[in-house]
């Protein structure tokens, strides 16, 4: 009895990953890989205990009901798997086959499309934008100084301007057209794009500018953006199982994820419309953008030109100012040699992202259809780990201290930054960090006064007023004032 016992708790995690986890098989030596990815997920300090979790208790932690990955691993994609729930109330499993909204992912691919219309001649990189735009001009004002806006400046975010994202619009309602969005012009729900400086003077990150260039590859193909980008950048890339769709009506229902908020809620119609295709209108899988991401990865080395040539692909990692290069982002995330190609995104109730080493043949991408980042930093660096990417993973080691009863009791209560509530709990012999609903994070003191949490980089400083009450903390430059 007490053999079947052991047995039947052995089975436990393997009954658990069983009915979280969607897949297909892989050799014994990859499946050997994905466990320890999947038990080694890490955050960005470590201690010397509790460091590597488990991905199945981080959703669990996190509220994350679907996460996708695959990864790339000698420029071939080694493996793709989902985890969780494509969508709770039907019950619904993520697949490697499910899609997602990629977001801001959409520019890095958006800029393949623009790119490909400069190798034809269609569009200069350097000359003013409206050379090349028809159906609307943009008006040029005092904050631009009256200096011309460039392509390239858009694809890098130097043009210096406004409009950051775009939240979308609730299927049903009313959609703008590109024209009313570009004004700010109702039912749009974003400004009209306008300078707010002279460009080419510093990385302000703008889906505004990228609308433009949507607009752009329009009239300059005089066919629709998503045909475009499906006909010469998608299909040739082999994400055949992508688009640019919104909305996605050509798409099979039971293929897309539906989007979660931060406090669990589906979003509501089950994801957002946005018109803003460039910037924001991508539906894929992390398997479809890893095939972008070994493209761009042998198109460096010169050895692929599916969708641009090699040349064209080095200007389009090169940076232009910071690590904001042609629509990706590149980087050596420590101090060392080796460059990746990165971007995020982030949509109503998605979030994303996918690296690509440049100088070698590794890299994965992410897709989960909730709102706590966390997870997925915490994802990427297993990969990394396991994989044993070059410069890209150096975790800060710190030895934390205990702090007396006394300042325990003082700095438990409530707590609010910037109009987000969040308590200090006591745990027994420790402090948790609670937002909503969610599990607390726990406080990890260096100082009495000095602590972090493990799902979020920085350090924060706990502040007391002259006659030594606690009147909040200090969290990377922003300050949570204690309320009760």
């Amino acid at each position: 009895m007490k053999k079947i016992l052991i047995i039947l708790v052995s089975l436990i995690p393997l009954l658990y990953r069983s009915v979280n986890s969607q897949s297909i098989g892989y050799p014994p030596e990859v499946e050997a890989k994905i466990r320890t990815v999947e038990n080694n997920l890490a955050g960005w300090v470590q201690t010397g205990s509790d460091d590597h979790w488990n991905i199945f208790d981080r959703m669990k932690k996190y509220g994350v009901n679907g996460v996708s990955i695959a990864v790339i691993h000698n420029y071939k994609i080694e493996w793709a798997r989902g985890y969780g729930m494509a969508d709770v109330s039907e019950k619904r499993p993520v697949t490697e086959k499910t899609l997602f909204q990629a977001a801001s992912i959409s520019k890095s691919l958006n800029s393949l499309g623009v790119l490909k219309l400069v190798e034809s001649g269609k569009i200069n990189c350097d000359s003013d934008i409206n050379k090349f735009l028809k159906s609307w001009k943009f008006t040029y004002d005092d904050n631009s100084k009256v200096t011309v806006i460039t392509v390239k400046e858009l694809l890098s975010h130097t043009a210096g301007l406004t409009v950051h994202g775009f939240p979308g619009y609730e299927r049903g309602k009313k959609i703008p057209t590109l024209i009313e969005v570009l004004n700010g012009e109702k039912p749009a729900n974003t400004a009209a794009i306008r300078s707010i400086e002279e460009p080419g003077k510093r990385v302000i990150y703008s889906g505004g500018g990228t609308t433009i260039l949507q607009l752009m590859v329009i009239d300059q193909t005089g066919i629709p953006y998503n045909l475009y980008m499906q006909k010469e950048v998608l299909n040739p890339l082999g994400m055949v199982s992508s688009c640019y769709c919104q909305p996605p009506d050509g798409i099979k229902a039971e293929l897309l994820a539906t989007g979660y908020k931060a406090d669990g809620k589906e979003v509501a119609g089950k994801y957002h419309i946005y018109p803003e295709m460039a910037a924001a209108g991508l539906w894929t899988n992390p398997t479809d953008l890893c095939k972008y991401v070994i493209e761009t990865q042998l198109a460096w080395k010169g050895l692929s030109q599916k969708v641009l040539s090699p040349e064209m692909t080095r200007f389009r990692l090169t940076p232009v100012a910071d690590d904001a290069a042609l629509g990706v982002f590149v980087n050596s995330r420590v101090t060392g040699s080796y460059k990746y190609f990165n971007h995020n995104g982030g949509n109503e109730g998605f979030l994303s992202t996918y690296y690509g080493c440049r100088d070698s043949g590794d890299g994965v991408a992410v897709m989960i259809n909730s709102e706590d980042w966390t997870i997925i930093d915490e994802i990427v660096n297993s990969v990394a780990i396991v994989y044993g990417w070059k410069d890209f993973y150096l975790p800060e080691i710190k030895s934390p201290i205990t702090i007396t009863d006394i300042l325990m009791n003082q700095y438990t209560g409530r707590y609010n930054m910037q109009g987000r509530k969040y308590e200090i709990v006591s745990q027994g012999n420790y402090l948790g960090l609670k937002s909503g609903n969610g599990v607390p994070w726990t406080l990890y003191f260096t100082t009495d006064s000095d602590f972090f949490v493990k799902e979020s980089r920085g350090m924060a400083r706990f502040r007391f007023s002259p006659d030594g009450k606690v009147t909040g903390f200090f969290l990377n430059g922003v300050e949570a004032k204690k309320v009760e």
